[in-house]
């Protein structure tokens, strides 16, 4: 009698009987066989969720990696492109017939925030210099008792600007939207925007991505309470600008055209 490894073949000479024994051998190879066969399935069975929970987690950690990075990835990328754009004195800046300065913060609907005042004020040493014609204060007023543009006409014509000069932008809700009612309400081709070092970039992309050609003047005349997480936040708000112009396209205040 042979047993193969595959196949069992049973020889039988004319002098030899088959027993009791001889096959209770054969059957306890067969069952041993039918055994290992199991069990080397489940072993495969293992290894394949084994690899297949592997590589799960390495695409997992690879996309959060990218979710991660990619914010500043971007931030950097606009920030490079848009550095020599960007200016530090009103005398240095070449002229344009407008200036658009993004609105911020007030307090008690009455009075600009430190950061506001300062893009004020580097609006009107602007103006005073005879680099622009018009300024368009641009900013929130989406609720009753809080109106940016308002605040800053006003504490603009404090300074000695005189109103004519003075363009509020009441639906600048958001960078995005005072860039696209500079282009669609107010007709601009290009303009100087006014705002802090940390926000300038994002500015000056957004509005060139939406036709409105720019330079930037830098407001930073102070030091600001919390001005490195004003920073971290446009790294991500810089990743949602690029959103907002070439996938969401956000609703937008519309109006009727103004001539400046």
């Amino acid at each position: 009698m042979k047993v193969d490894s595959l196949n069992i073949y049973i020889t039988i000479l004319p002098e030899q009987r088959l027993t009791t024994r001889t096959f209770s051998r054969i059957n306890i190879h067969m069952l041993k066989k039918q055994t290992d066969n199991r069990e080397d399935s489940t072993t495969k069975r293992s290894k394949g969720w084994k690899g297949f929970l592997r590589k799960t987690a390495r695409i997992a950690a690879a996309t959060m990696m990218i979710c991660v990075i990619s914010p500043f990835l971007i931030y950097f990328i606009i920030k490079k492109s848009t550095a020599d754009s960007i200016y530090h004195s009103a005398r240095d800046i070449p002229a344009k017939r407008v200036a658009i300065v993004f609105g911020a913060q007030v307090n008690n609907n009455s009075e600009p925030s430190a950061v506001l005042r300062d893009r004020v004020l580097t609006a009107v040493s602007l103006y005073n210099n005879g680099k622009v014609e018009k300024i368009i204060m641009s900013g929130d007023n989406r609720f009753e008792h809080y109106d940016e543009p308002s605040v800053m006409v006003s504490y603009a014509v404090e300074q000695g600007v005189p109103e004519s000069a003075l363009q509020p932008d009441y639906a600048g809700r958001r960078t995005y939207d005072t860039c696209l009612r500079a282009k669609e309400i107010f007709s601009l081709d290009e303009a100087i925007l006014i705002t802090q070092d940390f926000h300038l970039p994002r500015a000056i992309f957004t509005c060139n991505s939406l036709g409105v050609q720019s330079l930037g003047l830098s407001a930073d005349l102070s030091t600001y309470p919390a001005q490195r997480n004003l920073q971290m936040r446009d790294v991500f708000a810089s990743t949602l600008a690029v959103i907002d112009i070439y996938l969401r396209k956000p609703y937008v205040v519309p109006g009727e055209e103004i001539k400046l």
